[in-house]
């Protein structure tokens, strides 16, 4: 883990950077395919038939293929999208038809972000079916054996967050699959929070849809991942409609192409697939037992010193069921106000309520500030950061 290997800190050598939650940084090898293909081999894929095209196809595929390895998928399990919010509206938007009949409830968790929300919210509204809620406990996990009472035979879809984005909280989503599996209810994980600080293997989770986002496992923005087993995705509608996507068109009737280009229309978003794929490699060369050791060092770390500042509240679980997030307030100020005043002192962290409003909510808190580490920071990050709050705790005095 090299701080050397990402350019940002090179032009921004004094940035503590603390919102990798929000989107990661880049490492050089990302940037550098990004700027390659765009000189050196930029053309539009599965289309022509001169070699820059081929060449350019031919590396969107492996893109594909290294995705697939990484979870221990097939590639034509595999649809490129734009991000996680995508990835969930698009399942949101054909999932009906394959849901079992007599089944009307869904289930969700009482941290998910609102993009694994308010998609279900709009479903549940035209389907008439009801949403429920694993509520989270004052230990800031999930209530399992509520969970265990929520999943019946009503339930038609479990979508949960494997890691909250606000506490951090690793969830047991192993068991919670295995139990809605049980009750024939279709399973989706958003992994968003979690593909890049520890290995997913679908065929393990036995998840039927798993998502998660390319910034926020140091590559580009503009690409999401859709995972979903062969025999449900070939189930299911088209999301869009267009080129790319089609096998024979005629003036009345349209049929349409094998997985997984059944799912992206037009053209996609090349480059950034195929940066996805160097950031892939990048976090295959350090491998996830080398992450999570530095990782869980940082976070114990920073729990440490948190704690020992005065007025602090930290919305945080046990060590060993969190991961890389912290969440907390500082008594008596507003998290804008200590946002800002480490941004003065060049420190980079999150404010407000991070798309979780209802969990705020909950909370009884307008919002918390939220320090979220990667590979590239260190423990004198961590100093700075507390260094930071009680230069914010002497502003307020």
């Amino acid at each position: 883990m090299n701080k050397k290997d990402f350019p940002i800190f090179e032009h921004h050598p004094d940035l503590v950077y603390l919102d990798s939650g929000a989107t990661s940084q880049r490492p050089r090898q990302v940037i550098n395919s990004i700027t390659d293909f765009h000189e050196k081999e930029n053309a539009n894929i599965n289309r022509g038939i001169y070699t820059l095209s081929e060449q350019a196809t031919e590396k969107y595929k492996l893109a594909r293929k290294k995705v697939a390895d990484f979870i221990n998928a097939k590639e034509n399990e595999i649809i490129f999208t734009r991000n996680t919010t995508e990835s969930i509206n698009l399942l949101a938007s054909t999932i009906k038809p394959i849901i079992s009949k007599g089944k009307n409830e869904i289930l969700l968790t009482e941290i998910e972000h609102h993009s694994n929300l308010v998609p279900w919210q709009e479903f549940a509204k035209k389907n008439n079916m009801k949403l429920r809620f694993i509520p989270l406990m004052e230990n800031y996990e999930l209530d399992y054996d509520k969970a265990k009472e929520l999943i019946n035979e009503k339930t038609a879809i479990l979508s949960i967050t494997h890691i909250s984005n606000v506490l951090g909280t690793i969830n047991d989503i192993k068991l919670l699959i295995d139990l809605a599996k049980e009750k024939k209810a279709l399973t989706i994980i958003d992994a968003a929070q979690s593909v890049a600080h520890m290995k997913i293997d679908v065929k393990k989770l036995d998840c039927d849809f798993l998502v998660f986002s390319s910034h926020k496992m140091l590559g580009p923005t503009g690409i999401g991942i859709l995972y979903g087993k062969k025999d449900l995705l070939e189930r299911l509608s088209p999301y869009q409609y267009g080129g790319g996507m089609i096998n024979t068109v005629s003036y009345q009737d349209s049929t349409y192409a094998d997985l997984p280009e059944k799912f992206e229309a037009g053209t996609q978003n090349i480059a950034e697939s195929i940066a996805l794929g160097e950031a892939i490699n990048y976090l295959e060369k350090i491998g996830f037992d080398k992450i999570k050791e530095h990782e869980k060092g940082l976070l114990n770390y920073a729990l440490e010193k948190l704690n020992e500042i005065e007025c602090i509240e930290l919305y945080s679980p046990e060590k060993d069921k969190s991961s890389s997030i912290i969440s907390f307030n500082l008594k008596g100020i507003h998290p804008h106000d200590v946002a800002q005043i480490l941004s003065d002192n060049n420190i980079a962290v999150r404010a407000g309520h991070h798309c979780c409003m209802p969990l705020m909510k909950k909370l009884g808190i307008p919002g918390t500030v939220r320090a979220s580490f990667s590979i590239y920071n260190t423990k004198e990050d961590i100093d700075r950061l507390i260094e930071g709050l009680k230069k914010v705790q002497e502003v307020f005095k």
